[in-house]
């Protein structure tokens, strides 16, 4: 292990937060990159940001790490503003999507790089080197050119550099999308071991929600530069608050609306039974989980909320399959069913079916936020 991780970790100052934006604001030209973000992540946060390409996610990391300086706001790290510092005045590495290693230097000489660059030599840098690449499991590389390693021996390398520096936050920006699929499944389960033995702050930047919801434990959902819902991982699935949190994070299926009652919700598939909806006459948009929607060829005795559908489609994966369902009225329902029993594959396209979708897994949905001002001053 390296020498000074229980002093980084536990010698430090305790506040509230590790990580504390407040208020950010950053403009590219008349682009509103970052409109007014307010986040805190705990020490030791495994914390996910989350969103589509141009969602300004990225440009939040690279402020946090100094690459970029916000136009207003405050960036507090330990308790420190370091909202003013440079790059490499704080106390932060960031491991990038794009490796970066030195071709011409070995997997030694990469890792040492920045400890040498802080004046570090000899015996200490070897110590540190040989205890980070001990670390991420890749010390027999390390004579190594960086061509002679594969895509995630080169994503350890990357790592270990960032690691032996002994930052309080690390920074990863999509730094398994360039691996194939089955190995980029393999790291992220072992980036969460290391994380969790390390008990230090990361911060992953990612547009993968699968990535998403193995790596995080709490998550933002990023849109057009504000974050539109944080929370615990499972509670943001679990619970969307908007119809692009809900289809952005997973698949769902949304259901337009108006309440009818107290926990009534007439929407094109009939009247639907919806727990916490008031007697109004409001619109109300709701979604539900695909692998929420049971279907059955006869259908439940006393369930609310059955539908008649027809399989106008499907697709198998092998773990489960997937239905696309198409109701008399001509309205589209996507649900899930893990293939459970060796003698029944499923339901057959064309088959009629009864599909129940329970009221505690119908979601009422908050209206989207209103965009951005790109003429508003912060």
């Amino acid at each position: 292990m390296l020498s000074d991780w229980s002093t980084v970790i536990s010698g430090a100052r305790d506040p509230d937060w590790d990580v504390e934006l407040r208020g950010l604001y950053k403009r590219f030209g008349d682009f509103v990159a970052l409109d007014g973000i307010d986040l805190q992540i705990r020490r030791g946060e495994f914390f996910g940001l989350l969103g589509p390409s141009g969602c300004g996610k990225t440009t939040l990391l690279r402020i946090l790490a100094g690459l970029e300086m916000a136009d207003a706001g405050a960036v507090v790290i330990r308790g420190r503003p370091v909202g003013h510092l440079p790059a490499h005045k704080r106390n932060v590495n960031t491991v990038f999507q794009s490796y970066a290693l030195f071709p011409f230097m070995t997997v030694e000489e990469n890792v040492g790089f920045g400890l040498r660059m802080r004046g570090l030599r000899g015996e200490t840098v070897r110590k540190k080197v040989a205890a980070a690449l001990e670390l991420v499991e890749i010390g027999a590389f390390a004579g190594r050119k960086p061509h002679e390693l594969s895509g995630g021996q080169q994503q350890r390398v990357a790592l270990a550099r960032a690691l032996v520096n002994e930052p309080e936050v690390l920074l990863l920006d999509e730094p398994l999308s360039a691996l194939d699929a089955k190995l980029r499944k393999q790291l992220q389960v072992q980036l969460c071991e290391l994380q969790r033995r390390l008990g230090m702050t990361f911060i992953f930047v990612t547009h993968d929600q699968e990535e998403a919801l193995v790596t995080s434990d709490r998550v933002a959902v990023m849109r057009a530069g504000r974050i539109e819902q944080m929370g615990l991982i499972d509670e943001v699935y679990e619970r969307p608050a908007t119809a692009f949190v809900a289809e952005f994070l997973g698949a769902s299926n949304l259901l337009q609306g108006t309440a009818c009652g107290t926990d009534c919700v007439d929407t094109p598939l009939g009247k639907l039974k919806v727990l916490g909806i008031p007697a109004s006459h409001e619109p109300v948009q709701l979604a539900i989980r695909p692998e929420k929607i049971q279907l059955s060829r006869t259908g439940w005795d006393l369930l609310p909320n059955q539908v008649p559908v027809r399989v106008e489609n499907l697709i198998y994966t092998g773990a489960e399959n997937q239905y696309l369902l198409r109701t008399a009225q001509g309205q589209h329902l996507k649900a899930t069913a893990l293939n459970m029993d060796n003698e029944d594959f499923g339901f057959e396209i064309g088959e009629a079916l009864v599909a129940h979708l329970p009221p505690k897994s119908l979601i009422r949905l908050q209206p989207a936020p209103l965009p951005p001002s790109p003429m508003e001053d912060p």
